[in-house]
């Protein structure tokens, strides 16, 4: 009966497919049966639909299942295979990219391949993926095609935990057994927590969501757990199951029970495939390729610096189309959004402007409302330039993101602030103990004229709202008041880092130099955190540096309150202790992601004649198949970095930050004198059940 259900669901989506193309969309109106996202791929909200195909043909032994999925998959590895990379289409223009970045939910695909027989473009994808774990510790939530972080999250998915299994499987390669250390080591040293594993909500910084999903369970454990068992270790043999989506096993027999659904879809002509790897279609997990343990290297090695020291950007399928026929009318180098006269002629083109809310300009390219179809491509190549131009920009000029670290009573580190970096003052990434310091709001609040209260901002961190000036003037005010950092709070009500570019504080256009004390930005979010951690407990203690630190490293050298040493744990295991039951060893990556914008701006946009100078780089990443868009800014002060809603970038750097485990000491002089007295067990249990309190009252904003 669900079956039948389940059937017809299938057949629907099949019968729905673009029938040139043989490519299906990501979202569908379930009323209407339109698509409602016309991109194809074989990640997020489409993924399930290719592995039921071919598990469905598994398990029934339905010859219609197996050929709907080798009419998909030939066109998946027609268009959306651009190997090592699988990249979203449009599915009536499958010729063109709908998107530059990929989403983390592909890493099930290689898994599937080996299901299917295709093991080689199953090895390629599978070592990308990899290679993309080892630079950011996890696999971000979405990356772009050079490889830097799109989305930061990492929800602990076990996609690729399941290909790795599955690679084993097919090819016996011992690699893949390292490949599975990795991620257990990963896990229990960035993602364990004291009551399980928290997912990542950085995996640049290191920073964690109060979160642990159910699959992370049900999934990544189970194929850890299989890639290293031996066959003693089973209870059962497991080649008599097969998984599901989910990692839920349904016994093989199944096929057998059950044969009166198991016919030929006599509604629709399959296509004729001409493609010679359907002939490896095997549906189970026996080696393939036991003689020769070598075959999978031999794939991974042209892959194996992929990411560290190449940026594989080839020619797109639009630029190889459009091959070097005549430049636009107008080119991107060249635009100003206050020239009516360029406007006239990105009308012309098809591409029209729009003023966002926080300054910057996005452009949106529609080619049917292009004059004719040679000013549409005009349009298509100057929105090309505009993304090459933005891309080489934030090369040029682009800071990764801070940490700031509150390491006071009751957080001792556990919260971290993603923070925007300044293009002056101290370099954290050169002065790794960072600075630390007790945090105090000055007067007046905007910084912008003398501080009136300099002896409350002495030898300590200065708080201050953006807004009415320059952010360096800021800075020499509040380090003429004998401050030793700052921290710019935004004044937009509601801005987080959860959904604002990360923010990148430029100069006045003037020299710099005589700024020296380290300077950083919190959206307004991150900063009332701290504030109101003032109001409950007045002596707050931060730590402004490039990475997050964990707590040995904080508190070396300083005493450490008792109520936060385990009541069963001897002061000699004290630090293996605080290591294992604190796994915020927040580490900051690089954060130049090609998908992020790091806008930098001299000025604030308010109001009192303040301009904006925030931009997006351009992002060919068209809505539909006929449009693209590109977000810049006309402003002088525009420095391109990297935004989380923005363009990839092309540009590779050969230096990689990677995160790593922290070597640096802080200051050897605490600012604050610890209670160490021997104090009686009912009062440890009662200062620790009380931090608890506290700490979970702030812990619910920041995790």
């Amino acid at each position: 009966f669900l079956q039948e259900y389940a059937r017809k669901a299938l057949d629907f989506i099949w019968e729905k497919r673009q029938r040139s193309s043989n490519l299906v969309g990501v979202t569908i109106n379930i009323h209407t049966g339109d698509w409602v996202r016309k991109d194809s791929g074989v990640g997020a909200g489409i993924d399930s639909y290719y592995e039921y195909l071919l598990k469905a043909y598994v398990l029934l032994g339905d010859d219609s299942f197996l050929e709907r999925f080798n009419t998909h998959y030939d066109a998946i590895m027609r268009y959306i295979s651009q190997p090592p990379l699988l990249l979203d289409v449009h599915i009536h223009k499958p010729m063109l990219n709908a998107r530059t970045w990929m989403d983390s939910l592909l890493a099930f695909f290689p898994g599937l391949q080996v299901l299917k027989g295709d093991i080689r473009p199953a090895i390629e994808t599978h070592e990308m993926l990899y290679q993309v774990i080892k630079k950011h510790n996890f696999l971000p939530e979405a990356f772009t095609t050079d490889f830097r972080v799109h989305w930061a999250q990492h929800p602990l998915r076990p996609e690729f935990a399941e290909s790795t299994y599955f690679l084993y499987k097919a090819t016996g390669d011992p690699y893949y057994l390292e490949v599975g250390k990795t991620l257990i080591e990963n896990l229990n040293k960035y993602a364990r927590v004291p009551c399980g594993f928290a997912a990542m909500k950085d995996v640049r910084t290191g920073s964690h969501e109060d979160r642990m999903d159910s699959f992370f369970l049900a999934e990544m454990f189970k194929y850890l757990y299989l890639l290293f068992a031996d066959k003693e270790d089973m209870i059962f043999d497991i080649e008599d199951y097969i998984f599901t989506t989910e990692a839920h096993l349904l016994p093989l027999w199944l096929s057998t029970t059950n044969q009166t659904i198991s016919r030929k879809n006599t509604t629709t002509e399959y296509t004729e495939l001409d493609d010679s790897n359907f002939d490896w279609t095997c549906p189970n997990t026996q080696i393939l390729f036991p003689n020769d343990p070598m075959f999978a290297q031999s794939i991974r090695e042209p892959l194996k610096n992929v990411v560290d020291k190449s940026c594989p950007r080839g020619i797109s399928r639009v630029e190889e189309s459009l091959g070097s026929g005549p430049k636009p009318p107008l080119r991107a180098r060249d635009f100003m959004a206050s020239n009516p006269e360029h406007l006239e002629i990105l009308k012309k083109m098809g591409v029209s402007l729009i003023h966002l809310k926080d300054g910057r300009v996005q452009l949106v390219q529609h080619a049917v409302q292009a004059a004719s179809s040679l000013d549409a491509e005009d349009g298509l190549r100057f929105m090309q330039e505009m993304i090459e131009l933005s891309s080489q920009q934030q090369k040029e000029q682009q800071l990764p993101p801070r940490a700031v670290q509150i390491v006071s009573h009751p957080f001792f580190g556990r919260v971290v602030l993603t923070a925007g970096p300044a293009q002056f003052g101290m370099d954290l990434s050169k002065h790794k103990e960072g600075t630390r310091g007790f945090v105090a709001t000055i007067k007046p609040y905007n910084g912008c004229s003398e501080i009136t209260n300099p002896e409350a901002v002495k030898e300590k961190i200065a708080l201050m709202q953006r807004g009415q000036c320059m952010f360096a003037e800021k800075a020499r005010n509040v380090q003429k008041a004998g401050a030793i950092g700052g921290i710019v709070i935004d004044d937009n009500e509601g801005s987080s880092s959860d959904t604002a570019p990360l923010f990148q504080m430029a100069g006045d256009g003037k020299n710099t130099d005589d700024i020296t004390i380290p300077m950083l930005f919190l959206f307004n979010k991150e900063g009332n955190i701290i504030l109101d951690a003032i109001r409950e407990y007045e002596a707050v203690e931060v730590l402004l540096s490039d990475k997050a630190k964990d707590r040995a490293t904080i508190f070396k050298g300083k005493m450490i309150p008792n109520y936060i040493i385990d009541s069963n744990l001897e002061m000699e295991n004290m630090d293996q202790k605080l290591s294992e039951n604190d796994s915020h060893k927040q580490n900051s990556e690089e954060a130049t992601s090609g998908s992020q914008d790091v806008g930098a701006v001299s000025e604030e946009p308010k109001e009192g004649g303040e301009s904006s100078g925030v931009a997006d780089s351009g992002s060919l990443s068209p809505a539909d198949a006929d449009s693209a868009s590109v977000s810049i800014s006309n402003q002088d002060s525009y420095v391109p970095g990297t935004d989380e809603a923005g363009a990839p970038e092309p540009a590779c750097t050969s230096g990689d930050n990677q995160p790593q485990e922290q070597k640096t000491e802080t200051e050897s002089n605490s600012k604050v004198n610890w209670d160490n007295k021997v104090q009686p067990m009912e009062s440890i249990l009662a200062d620790w059940n009380e931090d608890i309190e506290a700490f979970e009252m702030m812990e619910k904003d920041e995790l």
